[in-house]
């Protein structure tokens, strides 16, 4: 059984930056995961994921602010986050599935399997 827990969220004024931390267990050995956020009567968004083989996709809104990377010894998957806008409030969750294929845009192709129970990010100007 796969388990997720997101730490790191808080609050920042904007310019600030972040790290999210994901620690994950019972993971496959191809995986996808991904970060996602959802900001109150909005839609979940992708927002960046990385496959077990390294490589690494961004939703538009967060290139060259956002870095996704896994530290495979420790089983966690970070988000660094950067240079951070009020427009980045929200509730980030880790996910995680089977198989490694990524999308353009931030996202693993297919449905996610497994999900954390979300850390908030909260930017003021």
């Amino acid at each position: 059984q796969v388990q997720l827990v997101e730490s790191g969220g808080g609050s920042v004024q904007a310019g600030g930056s972040l790290r999210l931390s994901c620690a994950a267990s019972g993971l496959p050995s191809r995986y996808c995961m991904g970060w996602f956020r959802q900001a109150p009567g909005k839609e979940r968004q992708g927002v960046a994921a990385i496959g077990s083989d390294g490589s690494t996709t961004y939703a538009d809104s967060v290139k060259g602010r956002f870095t996704i990377s896994q530290d495979s010894a420790k089983n966690t998957l970070y988000l660094e986050v950067n240079s951070l806008k009020p427009e980045d409030t929200a509730m980030y969750f880790c996910a995680a599935k089977a198989g490694s294929l990524l999308l353009v845009g931030g996202n693993c192709a297919g449905r996610m399997s497994y999900w954390g129970q979300g850390t908030q990010v909260t930017v003021s100007s």
